[in-house]
This record gives structure tokens, C-alpha cells and sequence, in this order.
């Protein structure tokens, strides 16, 4: 009972109470300020990020946009780490014996996720070199489409079906960019083989000079047409080639009116545009005779 006592009296102490109060207090300080740097940190970066934003073209803009994202997210981890490693030290735990445990265990840890390292080291040097921007249409790893996000673990690409794909940093060796700068929309046209090739380039010139003046597609195209000239023999077309040099992300939708209006260009001109034709060669005898060919039609 005296035992007791004596406890009682030393916890009802109030230097001890004192200490544990400024204790507590200086915690609750350290998590406020720790509150109050990730709310400015934030404000910082959106702040900075719509002033770069003002002063360069969407192309700059995209990537911005990007870096801000990676920054507050590299904001945040710090200060959490600083408020909790300050916080362990008012309460009187020692962070000497945690730091050892966590480089042992960082070792360990780190032979087993060499693939995870990879993907944040990949996805460091992907944002430092500009590879990749929130809006690019991109090719990686064997999947295509919008990026949604970057970070330092992951890529999120959106396909043109909607599916969404988590690609790992680590996973990307080869970056095709489909968006960067500019664009060029190709286009290949098969004409029948008694057509002139010549006439036929001439109507896909003029289809590309219309739509160059036209007020909808003329800003999305960045030069005259290119005509490359005939391409190859098909079985049963001569196919011509030319392309467009366009602004990014327009590539698919100029194509798709350029086809339309060559379409309705060829039908006035009367240029063939074949289907697939196919010769029959019954052979030929050493006088120069052939046989003849012997159809038999069915009525009904």
C-alpha cells in the first residue's frame, strides 16, 4: 500500500505533469508546422506551375504539369519523414537504433525489390529527359494510348477502347512519341492501273490545299501536302503515297478528312479506285493457240 502511494504521488507530481505537457505540446507543434509546410509546399508549386504555365506554349505546359506532380509528391514524403523523425525524438525515441534497422533492412529489402528501384529510377530519368508529358500519346512497353499520369513508379496510359494500363517504369526500354512537336498523318491511296498517276497526284494536292484553306482544318495543318509519288504495284492497284504535316494529336483527324474528301474528289474525276481484280490465264500452246475458256451458266 505504501508502494502505491509513493506511485500516486510521484505521477500526481506536477514538474512531471509540466513535462509531459510541454511534451505533448511541442508534438502537437511539430505536426501543425509539418500541416503548414505541405500546405504551402503545395500552394508553391501550383503557384509556380500557373506562372510557367502563362509564359510557355502547351507543348512546355504538358510538362509542367508533370514535374508539379512529381514535386508534390516529393514534398510530401520529405516532410513527412522530418515531422516524424522529430516527433520520435521529443517522446524520447531513439532514431539511431530505427536508422540501423532500416539500412539492414533497406539492403534486404533491396535485393528483393530490384525491380522496384528500377521502376523509380526509370521513372526519374523519364521526367528529367523529357520523354514523356501528361497528354502525349505514347507507345511503351507493347501498349499505346493518352497519358493520364505520370509518376515515379508508374505510367497511366488510357487506350483509344477506354482501358486503362498501369505501366511500370522498370518495363519501358524504348519510348515512341507520337505527339511531340508535330505531327505526320501518311496516307496511301490505290488507283486502278489504267489511271494516270500523275492526274492523281494532282487531285490529292488540291484535296490538301482545300483543306489548308478551309477555316476548320487550315490551323491544324502545318504545311502543304507532300506528295512522295507511287509507292508500289499492288495485284490490283498502283497505290501513291503522300503526307501532311500536322499539329499533334490532329494526325488521325486530318487523315480521316482528307480520305473522305479524296473519296468524293476521284468519284467527280472518274478515277478508279479498284477492287481487287483477278486474271484467269488458261495457258498457251506452242503455236500461240490458247484454249478456250468454257462457262456454264445455271438458270434457275
Amino acid at each position: 500500500m505504501t508502494e502505491l502511494t509513493h506511485w500516486f504521488r510521484e505521477l500526481m507530481n506536477v514538474p512531471h505533469w509540466q513535462a509531459m505537457a510541454w511534451t505533448m505540446g511541442r508534438v502537437v507543434l511539430i505536426l501543425v508546422l509539418g500541416w503548414v509546410l505541405h500546405r504551402l509546399s503545395r500552394r508553391l508549386i501550383r503557384a509556380f506551375r500557373h506562372y510557367m504555365a502563362k509564359r510557355s506554349d502547351g507543348e512546355e505546359a504538358r510538362r509542367i504539369e508533370t514535374l508539379a506532380r512529381v514535386f508534390r509528391y516529393i514534398a510530401a514524403v520529405i516532410i513527412v519523414i522530418v515531422a516524424g523523425t522529430l516527433v520520435l525524438g521529443e517522446l524520447g525515441i531513439s532514431i539511431a537504433p530505427i536508422l540501423a534497422t532500416a539500412g539492414v533492412a533497406g539492403v534486404a529489402i533491396g535485393f528483393g525489390a530490384q525491380s522496384l528501384i528500377k521502376d523509380y529510377f526509370n521513372g526519374f530519368f523519364l521526367l528529367l529527359e523529357d520523354q514523356i508529358r501528361q497528354g502525349d500519346v505514347v507507345q511503351i512497353a507493347g501498349q499505346s494510348g493518352l497519358v493520364e499520369e505520370i509518376t515515379l513508379r508508374h505510367v497511366r496510359l488510357r487506350d483509344f477502347n477506354g482501358h486503362v494500363h498501369f505501366v511500370p517504369n522498370g518495363e519501358i526500354t524504348i519510348v515512341s512519341n507520337l505527339t511531340r512537336e508535330y505531327a505526320q498523318t501518311v496516307i496511301e491511296v490505290g488507283i486502278a492501273y489504267r489511271e494516270d498517276p500523275d492526274e492523281a497526284l494532282a487531285v490529292m494536292r488540291e484535296v490538301g490545299q482545300a483543306m489548308r484553306d478551309d477555316p476548320q482544318f487550315g490551323p491544324k495543318i502545318r504545311d502543304d501536302t507532300e506528295i512522295i509519288g507511287v509507292e508500289r504495284w499492288d495485284d490490283s492497284a498502283v497505290v501513291l503515297r503522300c503526307r501532311l504535316k500536322v499539329q499533334p494529336l490532329e494526325q488521325w483527324n486530318v487523315r480521316r478528312e482528307f480520305l473522305k474528301r479524296l473519296k468524293a474528289a476521284f468519284d467527280a474525276r472518274g478515277i478508279e479506285i479498284p477492287y481487287p481484280h483477278l486474271t484467269l490465264y488458261p495457258g498457251q500452246a506452242k503455236d500461240g493457240s490458247a484454249p478456250a475458256l468454257n462457262v456454264i451458266t445455271r438458270g434457275k
